[in-house]
């Protein structure tokens, strides 16, 4: 296929990639040209704006940092949806609130194309192994033509619903990892105050019942020193604040979300932001008294 991409960040040029790699011919659109040269250099043709992508494409895959460059990359000058034919269907995998994907999937239907929200979880270790999770919401129909897509990119995928159940599946995923990233980090503090050797502990509980995804893959890089993004903190943030937004208008109330949450803040407020999730570890350290 022709297959428009845009955005090409931590996760995004390893996801690119792998589509790729099985042959499609790639048309590429990124706010920083040399984060997509991996793509170029393996025959990708650059485009100047996302409408050129979309022009090229039969279908395009967006994923951007945040709701404002969604908004950007479809509605602003030169965006997807003032393309002059071409793609017939979208599919956008950043993170999101559900109300912006329903409102894209409305005005690609007006366009007479298909628009499928599908977030996704793993970070880059998943995204380079095309290990990925991906949580689709939309039509039933565009979801199975781009399945053989997805399964190039992530080994776990669900259709959830209509159009926005990706996102608020993956706001259950990012409620999951904001209360474990904080037992993950206050053990490792616990451990090392406790005088115990770290990774023989993180060795010994992973394979029980504290088991889980963060436990295994970003304790060991804490405990290396190793703070940089696979995921980064300043797009959780931006994450926590839409599952808080979207929990608090379905009545619910979440305080785990909301201490997360503040933590996190408290993480970026020490300009931490481009930093992975794992850095909430030097945060919590620096609110310790001596030993």
């Amino acid at each position: 296929m022709k297959i428009g991409w845009i955005g090409t960040g931590v996760m995004g040029v390893s996801m690119a990639g792998h589509l790729q790699g099985a042959g499609h011919a790639l048309a590429v659109c990124s706010r920083t040209r040399a984060k997509a040269e991996p793509l170029l250099a393996a025959g990708a043709a650059w485009c100047d704006t996302p409408a050129e992508v979309a022009e090229s494409a039969e279908l395009v895959f967006t994923m951007v940092g945040f709701p404002q460059d969604v908004e950007a990359v479809y509605f602003g000058q030169g965006g997807l949806f003032s393309a002059r034919g071409g793609a017939r269907c979208f599919v956008d995998m950043t993170t999101s609130p559900p109300e912006l994907m329903r409102r894209l999937a409305v005005e690609a239907a007006a366009r007479g194309a298909e628009f499928l929200d599908a977030p996704v979880s793993g970070g880059d270790v998943g995204a380079r192994n095309a290990a990925l999770a991906i949580m689709v919401g939309g039509g039933a129909a565009a979801f199975v033509r781009a399945l053989p897509l997805f399964k190039l990119m992530g080994k776990n995928i669900a259709r959830l619903g209509p159009c926005g159940a990706g996102q608020h599946a993956k706001m259950c995923n990012q409620i999951l990892i904001a209360g474990n990233m904080v037992g993950v980090c206050e053990a490792l503090l616990y451990a090392k105050r406790a005088g115990l050797d770290a990774e023989a502990v993180v060795g010994i509980v992973s394979q029980g019942a504290a088991g889980s995804w963060s436990l295994s893959n970003l304790a060991p890089r804490i405990l290396q020193g190793n703070f940089d993004p696979g995921f980064y903190v300043e797009h959780f943030i931006k994450d926590l604040g839409i599952a808080l937004r979207e929990s608090r208008a379905m009545g619910l109330k979440l305080p785990g979300l909301a201490l997360a949450a503040e933590l996190y803040e408290r993480v970026g407020e020490l300009g931490m932001g481009r930093r992975g999730t794992q850095a909430l570890f030097l945060a919590l350290e620096a609110m310790q008294g001596p030993a």
